[in-house]
């Protein structure tokens, strides 16, 4: 009868997941803009995530940049066999970014970088057909990374430096697919974990053969997360022997993968400038997650992934009009890490397409502001997640999946 209750041993997975499986692709808002390129552009502060081997190449003392974007995302899941459907009703996400780079000398740059490339949101219909997967959750991820830039030659540069990762997690889902108590309420368990934290690394180099090419590469290492003694609070179930849930403590660990990104960038003359870059998430790392649940009358469980590698290809166009603005666009193809029979709605997400658009207005010498927007457009597909059980039998959970995501976005850059 315990096997009914599995919800305990998913729960955190499926919820530190969703950091796994979505990566929020907003970092700066002239990189978003050219289809969130920036490995080998020399643009502003942005560096500091894209490549921070370029923050020396930068013409002023001091430079700085902050932003923030609104998420607008929609999920609608349909399973036309039994006559169902349902649509997300999620928080609007604002991910946010700010970089500091200071120039001591002509060959030295240091810098500072805080940013959330892990943190949104999805809140499906309350009793939806899936709550035993998911009913909501919130997550908050924030890397905070000191920055070292130095140029060995007049054309070769070297950065990186260590980051810091600080997070928190809420999730809720219902424990079976009918379990109530004896006024009808939905059994259910919210998971939730603050002050997570870890430590990994980032280091990049530029090059520029000639002057209207630039080359660069970029690594982010693999950081391991791991949740020590987060609340699991479970409600509404039934005073029964074969019901033995009582709020508990748990702990888990969870890989974010290492990212590799290289790009180049070419001067096609005075106003335009064209940038490709290419990332390669290695996902293989995340195989499954363990959860290990301070309770002892609640079963340890290992909840399979089997998440793939996975790349992404980035085009983008930069365009100065004046004095005044300067125009952006991009496109960039994503490639889900999912593999079929894993898809779980928590990370309702697809191979996708995404197009990008924005400028930068020069309000002084000094003070620009960056807007930027991008348009997401999932793949629908029809797939399941095949492992979930009750009552000793495998229950897949299946339907089709459409998804998209608008994203506006608005920022300030600063070079003194």
């Amino acid at each position: 009868m315990k096997r009914l209750f599995l919800l305990g041993l998913f729960a955190l997975a499926t919820a530190v997941t969703y950091a796994g499986g979505y990566r929020v692709s907003l970092q700066g808002q002239r990189g978003l803009a050219m289809g969130h390129t920036g490995v080998a552009v020399v643009n502003n502060a942005e560096l500091a995530f894209f490549n921070p081997a370029g923050l020396v190449f930068l013409e002023n003392k001091i430079n700085a940049a902050v932003g923030v974007s609104a998420v607008f995302s929609d999920v609608v899941w349909q399973n036309e066999e039994f006559g169902q459907m349902a649509r997300t009703d999620s928080p609007v996400g604002t991910p946010f970014y700010a970089y500091f780079s200071y120039k001591l000398s002509e060959k030295f740059s240091v810098g500072l970088a805080a940013y959330t490339p892990y943190g949104s949101s999805v809140a499906w219909e309350k009793d939806w057909a899936g709550s035993h997967l998911v009913n909501d959750i919130e997550l908050a991820a924030i890397y905070v990374q000191a920055l070292g830039s130095y140029k060995i030659t007049d054309n070769l540069s070297i950065g990186g430096g260590p980051i810091y990762v600080s997070g928190s997690v809420n999730f809720n889902r219902n424990l079976t697919r009918s379990l109530t108590d004896l006024e009808g309420n939905r059994s259910n368990v919210t998971v939730d974990a603050s002050g997570v934290s870890a430590w990994g690394w980032s280091a990049g180099a530029m090059w520029s053969p000639v002057d209207s090419l630039r080359i660069g590469v970029n690594y982010r290492s693999e950081i391991i997360v791991k949740a020590e003694d987060g609340d699991a609070d479970f409600e509404n179930v039934p005073n029964s022997p074969l019901t033995p849930f009582q709020d508990t403590t748990f702990d888990a660990e969870l890989p974010l993968p290492a990212e590799l990104s290289v790009g180049v960038s070419y001067q096609l003359d005075e106003k335009w400038l064209f940038a490709f870059d290419y990332n390669r998430t290695f996902w293989d790392v995340y195989e499954s997650l363990d959860v290990d649940f301070a309770n002892p009358n609640i079963p340890d469980s290992e909840n399979p992934r089997n998440y793939k590698d996975a790349s992404i290809y980035r085009f983008g166009l930069q365009y100065i009009a004046n004095e005044t603005f300067t125009l952006r666009a991009g496109y960039y193809f994503d490639e889900s890490p999912v593999q079929s029979g894993y898809f779980a709605p928590e990370t309702p997400r697809n191979d996708s397409s995404n197009f990008t658009g924005g400028l930068s207005i020069n309000v002084t010498d000094k003070v620009a502001i960056d807007a930027s927007f991008l348009y997401s457009r999932f793949e629908e597909i029809n797939e399941s997640y095949d492992y979930y059980e009750e009552n000793g039998e495998n229950v897949p959970f299946e339907g089709t999946y459409k998804s998209s995501a608008f994203i506006p976005g608005l920022g300030v850059t600063i070079k003194i």
